[in-house]
């Protein structure tokens, strides 16, 4: 059964992490909810982390040596249960090891660690990969939150004045999407304007994936006359960075990502996946994420 844990900084900022998926389901500043609510009329999520993959593997399942093992759509660390090993008022530490319910879809030893740390007006995380095996360890880790989109929610208008500020100039392309979340080799556009993504609902169909980008933040802004200028997300060592939404929700996700999806055309073990880490027997890799709240 899951368990929420509920953290709060000194100016009263606040954050609410499930046991189920170390995932955080709320992040209110000055009383107001800046957390997609989950609304399972658009998406019944929140802010999930993805591992052992990102995206989807061909076939539904990944090869280790000469074996095939099932594997969903951003892995399975979403959907089970993290035990708590560190708590305080304004952070916690949650983690998952592999058992019985991992080695069906994933023969390794592994520990993952997701430690958050409420701050004024900002939510810090940080998760930390371990290779507790004698094999080397395939992975790849994701975040996936979810934020109100406008802000103050409501419905969305195409002339909203919102967008996504990157912090340097992407490529403004990205590959096409195909059956079953595969990429594709072939590109499509990405109408960006400069190192800007102005946000209008008709222009997603799939997420815009940015391989290896440039930046290191992301900054979801709203309209010059609101109280709130953005939402910023700065990342260390996530390299590959997406934007998306469906064209009806009124949310907008922010993404990064170590690894994505499978190539259509890619048949290959594990380990050789395009972007997969491989974590030495003994190592430990960190990651982290910092969401702001600017004003």
């Amino acid at each position: 059964m899951s368990m929420r844990i509920d953290l709060t900084a000194p100016d009263g900022t606040t954050a609410v992490l499930s046991t189920h998926g170390a995932e955080p389901v709320s992040w209110r500043v000055g009383g107001t909810e800046y957390l997609w609510s989950g609304d399972p009329a658009h998406w019944n999520r929140h802010a999930p982390w993805l591992f052992p993959v990102v995206g989807a593997s061909a076939g539904g399942q990944v090869t280790v040596g000469a074996a095939r093992y099932p594997m969903a759509q951003h892995g399975f660390a979403r959907d089970l249960p993290f035990t708590v090993v560190d708590r305080g008022a304004d952070a916690v530490t949650l983690r998952l090891t592999d058992g019985p319910e991992t080695r069906v879809h994933y023969p390794f030893a592994f520990r993952l660690d997701i430690a958050a740390r409420v701050k004024p007006s900002g939510l810090d995380l940080t998760v930390t990969v371990v290779n507790t095996g004698d094999v080397p360890l395939p992975y790849a880790l994701g975040f996936h939150p979810a934020f109100p989109w406008p802000f103050a929610g409501g419905e969305r208008a195409r002339d909203g004045g919102y967008a996504v500020a990157f912090e340097r100039h992407e490529r403004p392309f990205a590959p096409q999407v195909g059956p079953g979340g595969l990429l594709l080799r072939d590109e499509q556009p990405i109408p960006l304007a400069g190192d800007t993504l102005p946000l209008d609902p008709a222009i997603f169909t799939e997420a815009f994936v940015f391989r290896n980008a440039q930046s290191r933040w992301m900054r979801f802004t709203g309209p010059g006359q609101g109280a709130v200028k953005a939402i910023r997300m700065e990342m260390e060592d996530f390299p590959h960075l997406a934007v998306w939404t469906k064209p009806t929700a009124p949310f907008l996700s922010l993404e990064c990502w170590t690894g994505y999806a499978d190539w259509a055309d890619f048949s290959g073990p594990l380990q050789e996946r395009d972007a997969q880490r491989v974590l030495p027997p003994g190592d430990e890799a960190r990651h982290g994420v910092r969401l702001t709240l600017e004003t």
